[in-house]
């Protein structure tokens, strides 16, 4: 077969003495079969329908072709499957699966794909609080920004025992000169310094910051809204706040002692500390030293300092030797000795916020919450926000589809990779949508099992 000419045919030589050609023209064919389980965790959720209803559209009804719910779906499970790039729906608009999932097999006119293109998902992600010639989509902040909470508390069908809300800042890296551009000497770099508040694997907050501010600035009013939020409907149920020594700061430990929220925050060592556990580190120095391990002490103390606090405050400081040097760590917290004792609680409830920077990493390695280089800072905020309910629905559907599978703990990037990228052929008829999915695809049973779990939840 001559293939030298065809610029759309391309020969990869021959196997068993027959040529090897392939070539683009199968037809209803796509390699996100896998998105199908996405599109059942989101009717459990029902994310992207509550979601729309933080939109307000004021585009005329008559000339509406893609309503604000199929944008999003399109935005979000775009994300999911690893499209971050508003540019890609350019080609996914025409893939079948992005039009099964948005139940809206063919356009009502001519010139328009199932779904929309990209210069219909710029118009939504550069929408204004009042409505212009050309943004007419308007989004709530307010709206969006509690139902990351309410999220959170619908996955559960009764009252937690306790719930922990781990604090972090991290960096997302600027190019060129995007508004808000600050140098951050921590990180070295610009950047942004946005705001997580985890519960677990459970995303609260994302909320994009400039980085010429304090890492704590803006988190004690945003602890005080998700509080606020759920304990208006558990209003019993014990709530920590945890985060590292950047949260350490006078006004969220003086609002959570007022409130009843306790906390366990890393705490910045100085010489007066360092000299409190003197005892401590000389005792751990000396054990290293016969043993040839590392060796810790623990002190628990009261504890205030000389100007910044407003009371004294429970201290526990780490008194480590290690590779033959003093690694002394503090942390200070509200909970009461009965209830932790000072090994326990740093150890096994305070090192647990490391835990957090994994979300975190997930979210900006496999979901692109990094990618904010939208024009204005609003953009920016939604395009993070946008990542972050494309986590919110991966997460439903591990925790609920892969339950019972080998995929329990696996990460968004690993759950896309194993189970979202099939390839498939789209047979449409009169009757069915009938999606024909690689017969030597690897984690069958997987899929029947998560597919199985979000029937039962559905219904």
């Amino acid at each position: 077969m001559p293939t030298e000419c065809s610029p759309t045919l391309f020969d990869f030589g021959t196997v068993a003495g027959r040529h090897v050609v392939a070539s683009f023209d199968g037809g209803a064919i796509t390699s996100d079969a896998g998105a199908l389980l996405l599109g059942a965790a989101d009717k459990v959720l029902g994310l992207t329908r509550r979601l729309a209803g933080c939109f307000k559209d004021h585009r005329n009804p008559e000339l509406i072709e893609h309503s604000i719910e199929t944008l999003l779906m399109q935005r979000i499970i775009g994300i999911a499957l690893g499209y971050e790039d508003l540019n890609d729906h350019d080609e996914l608009r025409h893939d079948p699966m992005m039009a099964v999932l948005a139940g809206k097999l063919a356009a009502s006119r001519s010139d328009c794909a199932p779904v929309a293109g990209k210069s219909t998902l710029n118009r939504l992600e550069l929408s204004q609080p009042e409505p212009t010639r050309y943004a007419k989509i308007a989004a709530d902040p307010t709206a969006i920004e509690s139902l990351f909470v309410d999220l959170f508390l619908d996955a559960h069908d009764k009252q937690p025992d306790e719930i922990v809300l781990d604090l972090d800042a991290t960096d997302d890296p600027l190019h060129g000169h995007q508004e808000g551009r600050f140098f951050q000497g921590y990180y070295d770099c610009y950047c942004y310094l946005p705001l997580y508040i985890f519960c677990g694997r459970h995303l609260l907050v994302a909320k994009l910051r400039p980085a010429n501010i304090d890492a704590s600035a803006g988190a004690l009013e945003e602890v005080a809204r998700i509080t606020a939020q759920i304990r208006a409907r558990w209003p019993q149920t014990p709530i920590v706040l945890r985060a590292d020594s950047g949260f350490c700061r006078e006004p969220l430990m003086t609002w959570a002692e007022a409130n009843g929220v306790d906390y366990v925050f890393g705490l910045a060592r100085n010489t007066r500390l360092v000299r409190a556990i003197g005892g401590e580190l000389q005792q751990a120095r000396r054990e290293a030293e016969a043993t040839g391990l590392p060796a810790r002490r623990f002190r628990d103390f009261l504890w205030t300092t000389r100007k910044s606090w407003s009371r004294t405050r429970r201290v526990i400081g780490k008194a480590e030797w290690t590779q033959g040097e003093a690694n002394p760590r503090f942390i200070v917290t509200s909970l009461p000795s009965d209830k932790a004792e000072a090994r326990l609680l740093y150890e096994e409830i305070y090192c647990a916020r490391g835990e957090m920077e994994n979300r975190i990493k997930e979210c900006q390695l496999d979901l692109f919450a990094d990618r904010t280089s939208a024009v204005t800072m609003r953009a920016k905020q939604l395009r993070l926000w946008f990542a972050s309910f494309a986590y919110e629905l991966l997460c439903a559907l591990r925790r609920i589809g892969l339950a019972q599978t080998q995929f329990v703990r696996a990460t968004c990037g690993t759950i896309r990779l194993k189970l979202l990228k099939i390839g498939a052929l789209v047979r449409i008829s009169v009757r069915r949508v009938v999606v024909a999915m690689a017969s030597a695809f690897p984690w069958q049973t997987a899929f029947a099992l998560a597919h199985a779990a979000l029937r039962r939840t559905t219904a």
